[in-house]
């Protein structure tokens, strides 16, 4: 099995680097923080995504449909937070806007590309 980036699999890397990232919050809660509930939540939840990525990359239908709603749901979370964000608009300050609008932008088009590569007639076809 050959892993590229395609876009078809473009929320199956995505998935892939937040297990990761996922799994250095669990590390840095631990043992720098001395936490043990905390990083156990964060691990079971780092397990998922990270079966999510694993099965989305091997093609299983089931896993790139939730993968695909998954940032279905990510896009329009970047969509609201553009309108009722206080949190990242203060962050952010005046840079709020750009980049939540590059972020939501670049959301959209790989989830819309990822359905398009996974889930189209001619796909479904093949």
């Amino acid at each position: 099995m050959k892993f590229s980036i395609t876009w078809a699999n473009t929320l199956d890397w995505f998935m892939a680097l937040l297990t990761a990232l996922l799994l250095i919050a669990v590390l840095q809660t631990f043992i720098i923080g001395k936490h043990y509930i905390i990083p156990t939540a964060i691990l079971c939840l780092t397990v998922l995504i990270g079966n999510l990525a694993w099965y989305g990359l091997k093609n299983a239908a089931w896993a790139k449909r939730i993968n695909f709603w998954c940032g279905f749901l990510l896009t329009n979370h970047a969509f609201f937070a553009l309108f009722w964000s206080k949190k990242y608009r203060e962050l952010l300050g005046g840079a709020f806007e750009p980049v939540c609008v590059v972020v939501t932008v670049v959301l959209a088009i790989v989830t819309l590309l990822y359905f398009k590569h996974n889930f189209s007639a001619k796909t479904q076809a093949q």
